[in-house]
Parts: C-alpha cells; structure tokens; sequence
C-alpha cells in the first residue's frame, strides 16, 4: 500500500527542513541574569557512560556536550541554582531492551555520571528506568517539595528520545496545573546519536522542532 508520492513528500520536507534550520540558526540566547535563580532548576539527562564512552549506545556527539554542560553547572553552583541529573540505570528485565540495545544497567559503570561532571557535583542523582524521567518516584516527589521552581534548563542525550520526552511531559504538566513555566533547552548542550537509519542531525533537528511547537523555549545558548 503506497503511503504517500515519495518525489513530492522529499520535495515538500526539503523546504520544509530548510525554513527548520533557518529558525534555529536565528534562535536568541539567554542570560542568566535574566533568570530568578530562586525558581530555577538546571537538568542534566543521560550525561552517562554508557551513552556517552561505552557500551552499545556510546556516542561522541554526547562527549562533545561535556565541557558546555560543564560551564552551565559550574555557573549554576556560583547562582545557588537546584540541579539534578538524571541516569539511565534498567534492570535487566527492562522492556524497553525490546527496542533499544540492551544499555545501563543498574550498578554497572555505564549508568554513573561521567567524571567531568561528578566532579563539578553538586546535583541531585535521580537513577531512572525508562527513557522519561519525569515518571521517576523521586522526581515526582521533588517536584511536589519544590513548588516554586517553574524554570528548568534541560541540557544532555538524547535529543529525540529522552530529552524531548521529559521536557514535553514537564511542560504539559504545569500547563495541566495551570501553571506558568518556562521549560528551556539550549541547543548547544543537547544532541543525539547515529545508528543506521537513525540519523543524528535529522533526529535531532525534527526533535528540535517538535519541542518547540510545544512550548519548549529554544535557546542558542545560557550566557
């Protein structure tokens, strides 16, 4: 069964694909001191091992956030803003292994934080067995023991996966409560991976574009 006219859908998503990138190449940055460190929180998703120096998932687009994520944390610490970290840790009975290479299991050197950032520290670890975070116990608790924070800096892997599901739930959730938020995602401090047809820059593009159709708010960078 034919689907769709495959010259015409190529063309159509080219122009399309061209006025996506021309967006995000015009993105405007933000200034911390633009933002009340009191109601703001830094996240830090999947900035692992096991995506990022071994193990089936390891990508070297994901070492190449390290230092940028660094800065952010470290500038986050001077502005006594919250941070948390997200790590994949899955049992080995994890469903999710029916689509994804078995990865990160729990209490393995591929589901801690890389070095770079533990030794920044200062975060609060939330082990997560799904690719949303936001389903955690632990977050779920946090959040409700931390009312006033309605910003979150979203930073690390994998864009189309695990980045653009927390931040998407996240921000569907206050508007669910009727709450304002900015949910912000600097685009120099996320990406994903290549594997077959998984091709990382239309991924990571596309999940770029679909954050933002949602609220998310694109940045170029935290200054």
């Amino acid at each position: 069964m034919k689907i769709l006219n495959r010259e015409d859908f190529i063309r159509k998503s080219t122009d399309v694909l061209e006025k996506i990138v021309d967006m995000l190449e015009k993105l405007p940055s933000v200034k911390f001191s633009d933002l009340n460190a009191e109601q703001t929180a830094l996240v830090i998703v999947d900035m692992i091992n096991g995506f990022v120096r071994e193990g089936a998932l390891k990508s070297p687009r994901a070492e190449a956030l390290i230092p940028e994520i660094s800065r952010l944390s470290k500038a986050c610490d001077e502005l006594k803003i919250t941070k948390l970290a997200f790590a994949d840790s899955h049992t080995g009975e994890s469903p999710e292994f029916d689509s994804y290479p078995e990865h990160c299991i729990r209490g393995t050197s591929e589901s801690e934080v890389v070095d770079e950032l533990k030794e920044v520290g200062g975060y609060i670890l939330i082990p997560k067995n799904s690719t949303n975070g936001f389903h955690e116990e632990e977050f779920q608790k946090w959040l409700k023991r931390n009312e006033k924070i309605n910003t979150f800096i979203v930073t690390g892997v994998c864009t189309d996966i695990c980045v653009q599901q927390f931040a998407i739930t996240l921000k569907t959730w206050f508007n669910m409560m009727n709450k304002k938020s900015r949910i912000i995602v600097p685009i120099n401090t996320v990406d994903t991976y290549d594997l077959g047809v998984h091709n990382a820059e239309l991924t990571h593009v596309m999940a770029l574009y679909n954050m933002s159709t949602n609220g998310i708010e694109l940045v170029s960078e935290i200054k």
